[in-house]
């Protein structure tokens, strides 16, 4: 195990316990990093850390159960992620859900305070209880997983692409803090941008054998680049949109 830029690494996932945060706890185990997930949901948690474990047997996975709609819940998390293992050198932001509406005009205002809190305040929670840690780091990494509909919305998503592009706005806030941070020698952490147009895994294409899932990202290919980021220098991602499907 372990392929350098990861070996060693200290990464906490944050929605762990969906299909692609399972897929990232594997990925980031076989690359040789320490994984500490996080979900709301302790069942599904400890089903996708004991799935991690058992595929790499000589990795250190483990999860927390953490409301990261409380900011101070969320920071003691950091607290004790940088106080059990030493370092913090990575957190991927997975929380994710979806709602819309036929129309624009059938829009419900309460599916926009759904999606802002599941989107948005947990990526702000996130980012401010993790980031000095992140700083700290000598190959610090905050990935946020975004839609292709943040940059070009369609009628009947208007509350989750306006969500999303919150989300990637405050992200890249977080860049700006880090390209500072850097001075002139540039940045040593980096705040990047995964945008897919929508995630596919197993067992969706189990319960759709006819559908074509055409532009999807599969939860694998969305963890290989996950991984893939700590090969580039901060510099080259930070504050940037990574995209795994085509522009809109």
């Amino acid at each position: 195990m372990g392929n350098g830029a990861l070996d060693g690494a200290v990464i906490a996932v944050a929605g762990a316990g969906g299909p692609a945060g399972r897929a990232a706890l594997l990925r980031l185990a076989e690359a040789g990093a320490t994984v500490v997930g996080s979900d709301n949901d302790p069942e599904r948690l400890a089903e996708a850390v004991d799935a991690a474990r058992y595929a790499h047997g000589g990795a250190t996975v483990t999860g927390d159960t953490v409301d990261l709609l409380d900011l101070d819940s969320t920071r003691d998390w950091a607290a004790r992620v940088e106080k059990e293992f030493g370092r913090v050198d990575g957190l991927v932001h997975l929380v994710g859900g979806w709602r819309g509406s036929e129309t624009f005009t059938k829009t419900s205002l309460d599916d926009w305070d759904f999606l802002e809190l599941l989107l948005v305040r947990t990526v702000q929670h996130t980012t401010l209880a993790f980031h000095e840690a992140l700083q700290r780091s000598d190959r610090g990494r905050y990935l946020l997983i975004s839609a292709a509909g943040a940059s070009k919305p369609t009628a009947g998503n208007a509350a989750y692409a306006a969500a999303k592009a919150a989300a990637e706005a405050w992200t890249l806030a977080m860049a700006d803090y880090f390209r500072k941070a850097g001075g002139e020698q540039g940045p040593t952490s980096a705040a990047a941008i995964l945008v897919v147009k929508a995630l596919v895994h197993d067992a969706m294409r189990a319960d759709r054998p006819n559908a074509k899932f055409a532009g999807f990202t599969d939860v694998e290919d969305l963890a290989e680049a996950i991984a893939g980021v700590w090969e580039k220098p901060a510099a080259e991602v930070n504050g940037n949109r990574l995209w795994l499907t085509e522009k809109p």
